[in-house]
C-alpha cells in the first residue's frame, strides 16, 4: 500500500440497488466501507419501471429483507400503489408488488445511507483495480484508482456497474455511449475487466417512453386500482393506510402493428445493429409483434413516476425505434393520440460476465477479494440486483473479517437460486427471476421468509433489535394462535353459518376444508389472544394448516436434496481420473467446478449417468 494512500475495509463500486445493498450490509457489519458512485444525485436510480417486486420478485424482496436489507423499508415508505399478485392461485406464489414515487425512493435510500457511520459515498469514477499477482495465474485486488488520479485502497472490493460497463444506447439507427440515458459510461473499467482473463458476454436491455400524463385521456383506459389492504414488503412495517393513486390498462391497436412492420427495418434490433442478447421475458414491442404475428395487439400500462410529476411509464411498450416511429406508435394508441413524449424509449447494450467465474460467495475464483453483483453477472431488475448486492456485500465482509461465506441453499430461498442458477448454468441471456425456477415453492412463501433467513441476517450482524424483537413475537404468536386453533372445539358463535350441525371438529381440523377462512375469524382470534397480531402471522397459520401434507412431503424432498448437496466435491478435484466419464461433460465439471454433487446435477448436459458414476468414484474415494 502506498504511504498515504485512504483505506478503507470494503468499496463498492456503483450506487445502484446491488450497490446500495452491498455497501449498507457492509457497514451494519461493522466495516469501514466506501461507495464509489458517478452521480450522487441518482444513488438508487429506478432507470426502468418505478416498481418494486411482482411475481417472483416480490419473493426476493421479502427475503433481502428477512436477511436485514434495506429494499422492502424503502418501497413501503414510498409505494404509491400496492398490489397483491397471483391472489387467484395458491400462498405458495404470492407475490406484492408497489408502484413507487420515483424520485422519493431515491431520496429515502440515499438518507439511509447517509445515516450509516460507517459508510462514506465518493462521487467519482473509477478507472481501474489495483492488483497483485500471486502467480498461477491468479491475482488479488487490493483497492481501486479513480479517474481524478486518487488511489483507494481496500481489503475487498465489490463492483455493482450495473449497465455502465462500455454501455452503449440505440435509438433507431442513433447511437451513443451511456450507463443510463444522459449518463457517461464506464469505459476504462469496463476495458480492464474485457482484458482480464474473465469470460464475458454483451447483453441488453431496454425501456418504454414516458409520456407527459396531462396529455392522455385517460377515459379510454381501464382503470387499475390498488389493493385496499396493501401486502407491505418489509417484515417491520405494520400497516399501510395511504391512499394509493391509479395505474391504467390499455391495448395497442392494428394500426400500432402495421406502423411496426412497416418499419421493421429501422429498428436496431432486426437491422443487426444490435449485438447483444435481451431479456425474452420483457421483449420490446417490435419483438412481440414479430415474434407472435397472430397477434393484433398487446397489452400496455400506463404508471404514474410519482406523486410530483406528470411524468407515465408506459409498461408494455419497450422500443428501441426512431422517435419518429415510436411517436406514430404512441398516438395509435386510443385515448394517447394527443400524448406528448417526454422521454424516447431506447435500448442498451452493456458488457457482463460470466457468472460461472464467481464462487457461491459471489467472488471472482481468479482474482481474490474481488466480488461482483448484479447486472454485471448477467441478472436483470432492481430486486434480482438487491438481493445480489446484500450477499457480496455479507460475504465481502466476512473475508475481511476472515470467516467463512454465506451461502444460501436452494432449499432456503430464492436469493439462493438466484445464486446458484447463476454460477452453475451461467446466463446466456438477461436472468429474470420466476417462481417455477425453485424445485419447493411451498416451502418458500413470502409469508415465511423471516423464518428461513432471519436468524441467518441475525448472526451476520444485519439484524437489528427491532426487528430481531418482531421476528420473536411473530414466532411466538404463530405457536399461540396454532395451540388455541387445535384445543379449541368449532361452535357458532365463532364460525357462525359455517359451523355444520352435531360437527364440531377442532378448529385447526375446521381451517382445512375449502370454505374455511382464517380471517372469519380473526376477531376471535385478537380476542383470545389478548395483544395485537404482528402482521402476516394468521396467514402463516393458515398455509401451514391448509397445506400441512404438502409442506411435509416437501420437507422430505428437501431433505433428501440436502443429502446430495453434502456430498462435497473437493477443490481441484481431477476429473480426467474419473472412468466413464465422457470428455465433453468433464470439461463442463472442470468449468463450472461444483462444490457439492447437487450443484453437479445441475450444470446442463451433466447426465445422471454421469452424476451417478461420479458419486460412486467419490464415495470409494472417501474410504481409502
Amino acid at each position: 500500500m502506498i504511504a498515504g494512500m485512504r483505506r478503507y475495509e470494503v468499496i463498492v463500486i456503483g450506487g445502484g440497488h446491488a450497490g446500495c445493498e452491498a455497501a449498507r450490509a457492509c457497514a451494519r457489519m461493522g466495516l469501514e466501507t466506501a461507495m464509489v458512485t458517478m452521480n450522487l444525485d441518482l444513488i438508487a436510480q429506478m432507470s426502468c419501471n418505478p416498481a418494486i417486486g411482482g411475481i417472483a420478485k416480490g419473493h426476493l424482496v421479502r427475503e433481502v429483507d428477512a436477511l436485514g436489507g434495506v429494499m422492502g423499508e424503502v418501497a413501503d415508505e414510498v409505494g404509491i400503489q400496492f398490489r397483491l399478485l397471483n391472489t387467484s392461485r395458491g400462498p405458495a406464489v404470492w407475490s406484492p408488488r408497489a408502484q413507487c414515487d420515483k424520485k422519493q425512493y431515491r431520496i429515502r435510500m440515499r438518507e439511509r445511507l447517509e445515516r450509516e457511520p460507517n459508510l462514506r459515498i465518493v462521487q467519482a469514477e473509477v478507472a481501474a483495480f489495483l492488483m497483485t499477482e500471486l502467480g498461477g495465474g491468479r491475482r488479488r485486488v487490493d483497492g481501486v484508482k479513480l479517474r481524478d488520479g486518487r488511489d483507494l485502497a481496500a481489503g475487498a472490493v465489490i463492483v455493482t456497474t450495473g449497465t455502465f460497463l462500455n454501455g452503449l444506447a440505440h435509438v433507431g439507427q442513433t447511437t451513443y455511449s451511456c450507463g443510463r440515458n444522459g449518463e457517461p459510461p464506464a469505459v476504462l473499467l469496463g476495458d480492464q475487466l474485457r482484458s482480464s482473463g474473465l469470460q464475458w458476454a454483451r447483453l441488453k436491455t431496454g425501456t418504454p417512453p414516458r409520456l407527459d400524463g396531462r396529455t392522455i385521456d385517460f377515459s379510454r383506459f381501464e382503470r387499475q386500482e390498488g389493493d385496499a389492504c396493501p401486502t407491505p414488503f418489509s417484515f417491520l412495517t405494520g400497516r399501510i393506510d395511504r391512499e394509493q393513486v391509479c395505474c391504467f390498462i390499455g391495448y395497442t391497436t392494428g394500426d400500432t402493428k402495421a406502423l411496426i412492420q412497416e418499419a421493421i427495418g429501422r429498428s436496431p434490433l432486426y437491422s443487426g445493429q444490435i449485438e447483444g442478447v435481451g431479456p425474452r421475458y420483457c421483449p420490446s414491442i417490435e419483438d412481440k409483434f414479430v415474434k407472435f404475428p397472430d397477434k393484433d395487439r398487446h397489452q400496455i400500462f400506463l404508471e404514474p413516476e410519482g406523486l410530483d410529476t406528470n411524468e407515465i411509464y408506459v409498461n408494455g411498450m419497450s422500443t428501441s425505434m426512431p422517435v419518429d416511429v415510436q411517436a406514430a406508435m404512441i398516438a395509435s394508441v386510443p385515448g394517447l393520440e394527443r400524448a406528448e413524449m417526454i422521454r424516447p424509449g431506447y435500448a442498451i447494450e452493456y458488457d457482463a460476465v460470466d457468472p460461472r467465474e464467481l464462487s457461491h460467495a459471489l467472488e471472482v475464483r481468479r482474482i481474490e477479494d474481488l466480488f461482483l453483483a448484479g447486472q454485471i453477472n448477467g441478472t436483470s431488475g432492481y430486486e434480482e440486483a438487491a438481493c445480489q448486492g446484500l450477499l457480496a456485500g455479507i460475504n465481502a465482509a466476512r473475508k475481511v473479517q476472515g470467516r467463512d461465506p454465506v451461502v444460501l441453499a436452494r432449499t432456503a430461498g430464492y436469493c439462493g437460486i438466484l445464486v446458484d442458477d447463476l454460477v452453475t448454468k451461467g446466463a446466456d441471456e438477461p436472468y429474470r427471476m420466476f417462481t417455477s425456477r425453485a424445485e419447493f415453492r411451498l416451502h418458500l412463501r413470502i409469508d415465511n421468509a423471516d423464518e428461513r433467513l432471519t436468524k441467518i441476517g441475525r448472526e451476520v450482524g444485519l439484524v437489528c433489535d427491532r426487528r430481531w424483537v418482531v421476528f420473536e413475537e411473530k414466532q411466538r404468536q404463530k405457536h399461540a394462535v396454532a395451540a388455541l386453533l387445535a384445543r379449541t372445539r368449532v361452535n357458532p358463535e365463532i364460525v357462525g353459518e359455517l359451523a355444520r350441525p352435531g360437527d364440531r371438529p377442532a378448529m385447526d381440523v375446521w381451517l382445512r376444508r375449502p370454505e374455511a377462512r382464517i380471517d372469519t375469524i380473526r376477531a376471535w382470534i385478537e380476542r383470545s389472544m389478548g395483544v395485537p397480531l404482528v402482521e402476516g402471522v394468521l396467514a402463516t397459520v393458515e398455509t401451514e394448516i391448509k397445506y400441512g401434507g404438502y409442506l411435509q412431503q416437501q420437507q422430505r424432498q428437501v431433505e433428501r436434496l440436502r443429502s446430495s448437496e453434502r456430498r462435497p466435491i473437493p477443490s481441484g478435484f481431477v476429473y480426467r481420473e474419473v472412468p466413464g466419464l465422457s470428455r465433453e461433460i468433464r470439461e463442463k465439471l472442470e468449468r463450472v467446478a461444483p462444490v457439492n454433487l447437487g450443484q453437479a446435477a445441475r450444470i446442463p448436459g451433466v447426465t445422471p449417468a454421469a452424476i451417478a458414476v461420479l458419486d460412486v468414484y467419490l464415495s470409494l474415494n472417501s474410504t481409502r
